[in-house]
C-alpha cells in the first residue's frame, strides 16, 4: 500500500469498478489538492458519477485505493464511511432529493441536527444559506410547492450549510436554466472559496468546467487528456480526444471527423472535395474528384502533403475522372514550343 501525497486532501490509485459485468472505470487515478474546485467532465456514461461515489465512500472499487487526509477510505467499515460522509463531506445531485415532509429550511437544516446542533443555531444557518441563494422567501414551503429550480437550490444550500471539508457536486445544475445556472455556480464556488471547502464537480458542461481550478477528463471509464463536449448550440469542441493508447489529433468539421492523422478544413456537410474544374496553383487533383464524409482523398490525387487512401472515400479517382496532377503535367510538357522548330507533335 503506497501513502498518498502530502498535500492532497483526496487521493484514488488505479480505480478499478464495474457495473453488471461492464466496465465503469478502468485503472483511474487522481489527486485533489487542499481547497481545489476539480472539474471531472466528459460525455454522460463516462464514469464521472462512478468516480465521485468511489471518492466519497458511497462505493467501493473493486481495485484500487481511496485515501482522505492520509486514511485509506477502502479499508473502512459501512458505518465508519458513513460517518465520515456525514461529518466531513456534502453531497449535491442532479436531481434534488428532499424531505417531503420537511419545509425548505428545515431541509437545510436536517444536516446540523443531526450532528446534534439546537434548533436555535440550525434555522439561522439554514435561512442564511436560502437568503444566499435568492430563495430566502421559499423557506416556510414543502417541496411540493416548490419548482424545479427552486428545490435544487434548496438542496446545494443543504450542501453547504455544514460548510463540508470536501463538496461533492455531481452535474449540481442540470436541472437550472442557464441565467439560474450561472448565478448558482457562481455562489456555490465563491462560498467554496471563502471557506476553503474542496469541491470535486462532475459536468458535461464545458461552461461549468472553465470555473474550475484544474480539469480531468473521463472517456469510457478512463482517464484522458482531452475530451471533446457538446456546446450549448448543439456543436462539437474542437481540441483533440487523446485516451491511453495514443493521441489522434482531428479537426471537426460539420459535426463529423476526418480520417486519423489528417487535418480537414471546415466545409458544408462535413464533405471536402476539390472543386471541378478548379487546380490552385497548378497543383490541384483531378477534375471533379470528391470526397466522401469521414474519407481522404484517392492515390493519384495531391491534396497537400501525406495524402492517403481510404476505404471509405467516394467518386471517380485516376484516369477515369480525368488526368492526375502528374498527368497534367507531361501532358503540357510534351505540346510546350520547341525553339529549334525540329520537334513534332506526334
Amino acid at each position: 500500500m503506497v501513502a498518498p501525497p502530502d498535500n492532497d486532501v483526496l487521493w484514488a490509485r488505479a480505480l478499478h469498478v464495474k457495473h453488471n459485468g461492464s466496465p465503469a472505470l478502468t485503472g483511474v487515478s487522481l489527486g485533489v489538492r487542499e481547497g481545489e474546485i476539480l472539474a471531472v467532465n466528459g460525455p454522460r456514461g463516462s464514469g464521472k458519477t462512478t468516480l465521485l461515489q468511489c471518492l466519497s465512500g458511497q462505493l467501493l472499487p473493486q481495485q484500487g485505493e481511496v485515501w482522505f487526509n492520509s486514511t485509506p477510505v477502502h479499508t473502512m467499515g459501512p458505518l465508519v464511511r458513513e460517518r465520515l460522509r456525514r461529518d466531513r463531506f456534502g453531497w449535491i445531485d442532479p436531481e434534488p432529493h428532499l424531505v417531503p415532509e420537511l419545509t425548505a429550511w428545515e431541509n437545510v437544516a436536517l444536516p446540523l441536527m443531526l450532528r446534534g446542533a439546537s434548533h436555535r443555531v440550525s434555522k439561522p444557518a439554514a435561512q442564511e444559506w436560502l437568503d444566499r441563494l435568492d430563495i430566502g422567501d421559499c423557506a416556510r414551503k414543502r417541496p411540493h410547492a416548490l419548482l424545479q429550480a427552486e428545490r435544487q437550490r434548496v438542496a446545494i444550500a443543504r450542501a453547504l450549510v455544514t460548510t463540508p471539508h470536501v463538496l461533492f457536486a455531481d452535474e449540481p445544475t442540470a436541472p437550472l436554466h442557464r441565467a439560474d445556472r450561472a448565478h448558482v455556480l457562481r455562489t456555490l464556488t465563491t462560498a467554496a472559496r471563502s471557506h476553503g471547502i474542496t469541491v470535486v464537480l462532475a459536468t458535461h458542461d464545458p461552461e461549468v468546467a472553465t470555473l474550475a481550478d484544474r480539469t480531468v477528463a473521463l472517456l469510457d471509464g478512463r482517464r484522458v487528456n482531452t475530451v471533446h463536449l457538446p456546446s450549448g448550440d448543439g456543436g462539437t469542441g474542437s481540441s483533440g480526444t487523446s485516451g491511453t493508447g495514443g493521441s489522434t489529433p482531428a479537426a471537426r468539421s460539420g459535426g463529423g471527423l476526418g480520417a486519423p492523422g489528417t487535418s480537414r478544413p471546415a466545409g458544408n456537410g462535413g464533405t471536402v472535395g476539390a472543386s471541378p474544374g478548379t487546380r490552385p496553383n497548378g497543383a490541384s487533383g483531378a477534375s471533379g474528384a470528391t470526397e466522401a464524409s469521414g474519407g481522404v482523398r484517392a492515390a493519384g490525387s495531391s491534396s497537400g502533403a501525406g495524402a492517403t487512401t481510404g476505404s471509405g472515400a467516394a467518386g471517380a479517382t485516376g484516369a477515369a475522372a480525368g488526368p492526375t496532377t502528374a498527368d497534367a503535367t507531361v501532358s503540357r510538357t510534351s505540346r510546350a514550343p520547341d525553339p529549334t522548330g525540329t520537334h513534332q507533335a506526334p
